[in-house]
Parts: structure tokens; sequence; C-alpha cells
């Protein structure tokens, strides 16, 4: 017979000697992954055990035999360390924070929730695919040591995202493994009664049940929703399966588990959150489920609820082009979201209206991201360019406003610096700059002293982590060979892989097309003669993962692995199969170039480049992403310029010329120019500016205090502010918003004055006066704003500043608004007049895009 089902269960847990009882709490809180010395402890411990535990401190620990857990409790000095770990993990969890520092009082006040589909903690708890995953991921621990009121949600994979296996001719295979959660550092949330607490969420025909568990990431408590609990039907048990995997249907379950799911869980352990961020669009349905809650529990309608929910919304975009989108058929999203929007009273019609560009439209599809746009406040890009792309591709929501003025904000990734650093160059910080780096990676003023760190140090430490990657790439080597082959392998084959002298350079993402990944290899010929050089050899460290369903990354991986196996690049190019967060971390501490070229501009921001600079590593990147904005001469290398030629092959063929040009003219030179005492000095001078100008801008210490500035504080406000007194001031701002739509139609610019003549002198002050006619509107309901720039080819008004003309009093039915505006600009210049509405609850344009133009 098969194996039996369970009828009863219960744990088994390691029963640790009394010395070593602090070890449990070291390995139940994440805090572990930015702590040097207590990975360091674990490590200790068994190196080759606590890698083959994917650095998962639970699992590792439930292996370790009683003998060894004996020696351990008897060894002092091992004792010694572990109680010192501890110290510092509750020293950490104690002490006051930025937060409580910036916001007094405001702790009490304030809950923020931020939902995604993936969070990159540690490779230790795989439900993390790439970027996204690790950019949350590091989130929750930037929130952790700012010290935020925050929480994180998402759901917790059963087989996680998958495992990476090449065959015999370098074609990607996808390995699910089954995943234990109670043999990681989890927590199954219990109710009063002691059993699993449970969370239902309606589907078509029945209801799905998820339990919840919890993650403890330094301060931040990451909460995780699973559905493979007995009271589902098999297929409803797979929904939490497989990060990503599945058809249209299974993205749509996750996706409700998430937004709507996540609410309740967040409810259930007692958490009323003031914002919720929407992390990519995944969450988007929070925004219906929020907006239900809340009319419960203030006996409200559809319209108040949402008035006051949309100002505690925030939603991050991460998508360069449109079909990076979720998109749902309204048959699909009938099926599974009819009864969720029905309890709100809205119509279905109208929710659906709510999720695409032009509402209207009939034949477009539902787009999550519109629907998260449209029920946020604060909507933001994830880099400067990828801010005005996003702008460009949804102008058309607000058409009477110019493109710039989009209500689409900046806010740049960043990294957790403490989470990617290397315990070596850590340790060269601490001798050189004190140890502010580590409590402020962000501040500049922590990094002022760089340039004074001795260049023999550093090269040696550089040259140190080189020899340590070269060791971990044939360690890795050997392993997915023994794999294969099912025999031992020998070390010593794999000692002509790679050289820990040579100038190393590394490539390592989501093989998608737009990243081309292919673009080193477009010149093969070339490509040799640079990886063989006689003088200024090179090397290539490549590692990436395809999405299951795209079959041209999947080609591009095997076009590579092919090359080095069988174009004569072995010993100088290495593929690594099984891209995870361990991999990442060997590679940006090790190489000493970082090689990113993806086709302008489908990179929104890109993370991995920022992790190479507190490492010594030096960028060369297509102006795209974060290095648009990061690169200035002498702190890295620009493949080509920010010109787009609009024809794609063109384009790379120019971009794989300009990166061989830099590889042979500039970067190995410069690597390889050493007059004195066997040192680059002009190379040590490179890093150096780069880590003192990049390090703390890219630190994602300064990206969530941006997100709590900009956004969390202020929404916490807004919201609060509307949702007191019983809704007196969101019913005060919903007869505000009739009284202006109603009225807007009479709001007229009817003549404008100015004082300006045909030439005026640089730095002369213009009066302007505006004759405004606004119906049953008051002065007070509306902002009128001189829009003053240069006059571009076609008339238009670029570089625009805006000055706003204050009422001075009335001339007929018409008010009368003045201002003055200074010529700060030579060349031919220009203005016109607009009137928008004004509320100081009211975030205008992004919940009301009307305007009036002269």
């Amino acid at each position: 017979m098969k194996n039996p089902k369970f009828s009863h269960a219960f744990e088994v847990v390691t029963d640790l000697p009394e010395p070593l009882q602090p070890l449990r709490k070291l390995a139940s809180n994440y805090y572990w992954t930015w702590d040097h010395e207590a990975r360091d402890l674990f490590r200790s411990i068994d190196r080759e055990e606590w890698d083959a535990s994917d650095h998962n401190p639970i699992l590792f620990m439930n292996g370790l035999s009683k003998d060894r857990l004996a020696r351990l409790a008897a060894d002092k000095v091992f004792v010694a360390r572990l109680n010192q770990a501890c110290n510092h993990l509750e020293t950490y969890l104690t002490e006051e924070t930025w937060f409580d520092k910036a916001y007094p009082g405001e702790r009490e006040k304030t809950s923020i929730a931020y939902f995604c589909a993936e969070f990159g903690i540690s490779e230790g708890l795989p439900i993390y695919s790439g970027g996204l995953g690790v950019l949350a991921g590091d989130h929750l621990k930037a929130a952790s040591d700012l010290g935020l009121p925050l929480v994180g949600v998402g759901l917790l994979y059963n087989r996680g995202y998958f495992r990476q296996r090449l065959n015999h001719d370098g074609w990607q295979q996808e390995v699910y493994p089954q995943y234990d959660f109670y043999q990681m550092p989890l927590t199954l949330i219990r109710d009063h009664s002691d059993q699993p607490l449970r969370i239902e969420v309606e589907f078509p025909n029945r209801v799905v049940t998820c339990q919840v568990w919890r993650a403890e990431v330094g301060r931040i408590p990451l909460y995780l929703l699973d559905s493979n609990v007995l009271e589902n039907q098999p297929t409803d048990q797979g929904i939490t399966d497989t990060l990503y995997g599945g058809d249209e249907e299974m993205r749509i379950r996750q996706e409700i588990i998430l937004g709507i799911g996540g609410m309740r869980a967040l409810r259930a352990v007692g958490i009323t959150p003031t914002v919720c961020h929407m992390n990519e669009g995944h969450a988007a349905f929070l925004s219906i489920e929020r907006i239900r809650q809340f009319m419960s529990d203030n006996d409200c309608d559809f319209r108040t609820a949402r008035q006051v929910i949309v100002n505690g919304n925030v939603f991050t975009t991460h998508t360069p082009v449109p079909a990076g989108f979720d998109l749902f058929s309204p048959a699909l999203l009938d099926r599974y979201m009819r009864k969720n929007v029905d309890a709100t009273g809205l119509s279905f019609d109208d929710f659906v209206k709510l999720g695409r560009i032009e509402p209207d439209n009939n034949g477009e599809a539902f787009n999550m991201a519109v629907l998260a746009m449209s029920n946020a406040n604060y909507v933001n890009g994830v880099s400067k360019l990828h801010a005005e792309v996003t702008r460009s591709m949804f102008s058309s929501r607000w058409p009477g406003f110019p493109e710039n003025e989009v209500p689409i904000d900046a806010v740049t990734n960043g990294i957790h610096t403490m989470t990617w650093v290397s315990h070596r160059m850590a340790n060269l910080f601490d001798r050189y700059l004190g140890h502010e780096w580590r409590r402020s990676p962000e501040h500049p003023e922590a990094w002022k002293d760089v340039e004074l760190i001795p260049d023999e140090d550093l090269w040696a430490v550089l040259e140190d982590q080189r020899g340590s990657l070269v060791r971990f790439v044939r360690k890795r080597l050997q392993k997915d060979l023994e794999q294969r082959t099912v025999n031992r392998a020998d070390y010593g084959t794999l000692s002509g892989v790679l050289d820990p002298r040579i100038l190393t350079v590394g490539f390592a993402r989501r093989f998608a097309t737009y990243k081309r990944a292919s673009l080193m290899v477009a010149d093969r010929e070339r490509l040799k003669r640079l990886l063989f050089h006689d003088e200024r050899p090179i090397q290539i460290v490549i590692s990436g993962k395809s999405h299951p369903r795209d079959d041209g990354g999947k080609r591009i991986i095997q076009d590579l692995v092919k090359f080095i196996n069988e174009g004569g690049a072995r010993t100088r190019m290495v593929f690594l199969e099984d891209y995870d967060m361990q991999v990442a971390r060997a590679l940006v501490q090790g190489v000493d170039v970082w090689l990113n070229n993806p086709r302008r501009p489908h990179e929104a921001s890109g993370t991995s480049g920022m992790k190479v600079v507190p490492n010594g590593g030096l960028n060369c990147s297509i102006l795209d992403g974060w290095w648009d904005e990061g690169y200035e001469p002498g702190v890295g290398w620009a493949i080509g310029d920010r010109s787009d030629l609009h024809e794609e092959g063109h384009q790379d063929w120019l971009d794989s010329r300009s990166l061989y040009q830099l590889l042979e003219s500039e970067i190995a030179p410069m690597f390889y120019h050493r007059v004195e005492h066997g040192m680059p000095r002009g190379w040590l001078q490179m890093v150096k500016r780069s880590i003192l100008r990049l390090g703390p801008e890219f630190s994602n210490g300064r990206m969530v205090k941006q997100y709590t500035e900009m956004f969390y504080m202020p929404s916490t406000h807004a919201y609060s502010h509307l949702a007191e007194g019983k809704l007196k001031n969101a019913y005060q701002v919903l007869g505000w918003r009739d009284r202006i739509q109603a009225s807007w139609r009479s709001v007229r610019v009817a003549k404008v004055e100015d004082t300006a003549v045909r030439s005026n002198p640089l730095g002369h002050q213009i009066q302007i006066r505006a004759y405004v006619e606004l119906g049953d509107l008051t002065p007070e309901d509306v902002k009128v704003e001189a829009v003053i720039g240069k006059i571009g080819p076609n008339r238009e008004l670029v570089d625009c500043e805006m000055t706003v003309l204050k009422t001075s009093g009335k001339d007929g039915e018409r008010f009368v608004f003045d201002g003055t505006a200074t010529c700060n600009k030579p060349g031919h210049q220009g203005y016109t007049v607009r009137v928008t509405p004004h509320h100081d609850a009211v975030n205008v344009p992004s919940e009301l895009s009307l305007v009036a133009w002269e």
C-alpha cells in the first residue's frame, strides 16, 4: 500500500545543552544574515554541513549529533562567542532607532504593511526568484535597522522557485524540491486555543483556507501565507506551491491570496495598517479588501472608504515595458473577484475600469499595475530614468498634464550594505573608518576617510577576495560535476579553471533577452583574444536563470555554455548553475568588474551592480537604471551613451563594439598597470572614488528613509486625518470633490496680463496677473500657476518652472490672481497660466486629475 496519511501531528526539535540555548535564539532571527560574527559562528561549527544546509540554521542545528553538541557546550571559547553574538542581537533589538528620533511619538500611530510576491532574505528561505525579491528582503532589513513600525506580507512557497540544472547540451532544466517549513527559522502562528491560525478567501464555488507563518527579520516580522492545508482541495493546496509557476489562472489565485488573504492575515494577528505598500502589482487586490474591511469597521459606503484608503496606499512599479505587467481577462476576473467586489457594493464594471489605462476601452485587458495605481496616492518608479519611462507609459491617465508632471515619483533602489559586504572588506572599513559606516551606511560622512585607506591594504583585500571567488567557483563546479556523473569528482582536474591573479569580470542576472547576456560573445574571436591576451588576460564568471517558459533565454544560456565548453574558453569563462543569494554574494565580493548590458531603457533599476561597490568592484554598464544616475567618469565605465537608434540589431552591434573597446583599451590596461610595488595605483584610486561616491547614495538606508519621508509618514497622516472623528473629514473631502467636479466646466482663464517687454535683462522680475472665472468655486478651492519655460522647436514649453499666483481681489465676476516671475534663464522664454483644484487633504493630480489651461 501507499504510505499512510497522518491523523495526528507534533513537532520534534533538537534538545540543546544549557550553554547552547542562545543558539536557538540566534538561529530564529534572520539578523544573522547581516551579522558577520553570527554567520562565522554557525560556519565554525561545521563548514561543510553549514554549506550543505543552504545556510539554514534550524536544519543545520537539527543535523548536529549529541556528541558534537556536547563538545560545543564544553568549548568555553565557542560559548563565549555565542553569548557575545546573542548580546549583540539583544542590543540591536532594544536600542533607540532612527525612526524614534526622527518621528518621536509616531510609533503608536503608524503601522506600515509591505506586500510583495517574493522576499529574498536568505538562500535558506528560498521564496525569491531574483532582483524584486532580494530588493524586498533588503527593504525589510533596512526598515529593521532604521526601526520602522513595518511588517512584511508574502507567500510561503512549498517548492520555492526552481533549482537550475543544465543537461549535457547546456539546456536549462527546472527542479522543484519540496521544503519542510518546520526545518526553517519560521513560526506557525496559532490562535488562542493553540490551533494553527486560519484565514479564508472566497474562490469560485469554494473557500480556500491558508495558515500563516512568521519569520523574524531583525525587528521586522514577515508574515507568509501557506495554502497547503488539509481543509483545501488538492488543487488549492498547490496555490502556494511554486513562485511564478502555472498559468494565468494560477497567477490570479496566488495574487488573490497575497492581496486579500494578506489583509485578512494582518487582521487575524491584530494589525490594522495605516499604510499598505504594494511592491509591484501582484498585491493590488489588497486595495479592494482594505476598502471592504474599512466599510465594515466604520459602517460607510464604498466611496467614502476608498477616499480614506487611497490616501494610505503606496505603489512601487518595477516594470519598464507594458508587456511586463500582469494582465487578466474580464471573464477570468469575473470568476475569481466578483464575490469580493460585490461585498463592497461597487459594480463589477466599475471595478474593471479601475484596472484600465483607458477605463471605457472594453478591449483593454485588466492591468494589476493600473489597479494599484488607481488606488494609491503615491506611485513611484525605482530609478529616475525608470520614473520617466513609467510617466510616458501612463501619461494618458492624466491627459491634461505635461508628461513630466504625471504623478509618478522616483525612489532609486539601494542595497542593504551589511548583507552584501564581505567580512574582509568590513574589517578593513572598521580599521580606517570606525563603525559609523555600519550604523548609517547611507551617510556620506561615514565614508569620507575611504581615500585614506592605504593602497597596500586595499589591494591585499581585493586579491584575497578574488582568490576566494576562484576557490568557490572550483568547488561549485566540482559539486555540479558530481551531480551529473554520480561519481566523486577530482578537484585537481578543475585547478586550471580561472586564475586568482587575472582580471575577473562578473555577469549574473535573470536571462531575459533584453538583458543581452550574449552581447559579450558577439565577436567570439575578439573575445578569445581578450581572454587569452599574453599580458592582460581577463576571465568571466556568469550565472543566472531563465524563466521556465522563456525558451529564448534558455537558448542564450545554452549558447554561452557551448562556447565555454567547445569554443576553447573553458579555463577563462565559467557558467555557474543555480544562481541564488549565495552565488550572488560570492560573485559581488570577488569580481573586479561587474558587467551589465541591458537594452536601454529596459532595466528599471538593477541592484546587482550596487553590491560590488562596497566590496571594491567597479561597474561597466549601459547607462540604464541606477547606473544612468550613478555613473560619472572616474567611478566606473559606461558602455555607449544615452542615444537610442530604435534599431535593435545595429544598437547591439554598436554596444558590443563599445564593450570590447573598453575592455581592451581602458579596463585591462588600468588593472595591469603596476609600476610601483606591483599594485595598480590608478585602479585603486578608482575603487576608492567608487565607494566614496556610490556607497552611501545606493544604500537602501537612503532608499527606505526616502520612502518614509516622501510616502509612509504623509500617507499615515492623511489616512489618520480622514479616518478620525467618525469620518467627518472624509465626508468633507467628498463634498468638496463633488463640488469641484460639478463646477469644473465653468473654470476658465479669461485674460492674462504681464509687465514683460520684448527683451528683458537676466534677473528682471515680471509681474503676471490672471483673471479667472471660477463659477461656483472659490479661490480657496483652486491653485493658479504660471508655467514658465523655454520655448521648444514646436512652440512647446520645456524645462518648466511653476510660479504660484495668489488671489488679490475681484474684477466683476472674475477673480484676480497676481504673481512675480524672475527671468533667471537666458534665451527664448514663454509661459502660460493654468488652474488646478486644491485641497490640503487631496493629492492633486494623483487623486483628482483636473486642469484648466489658458
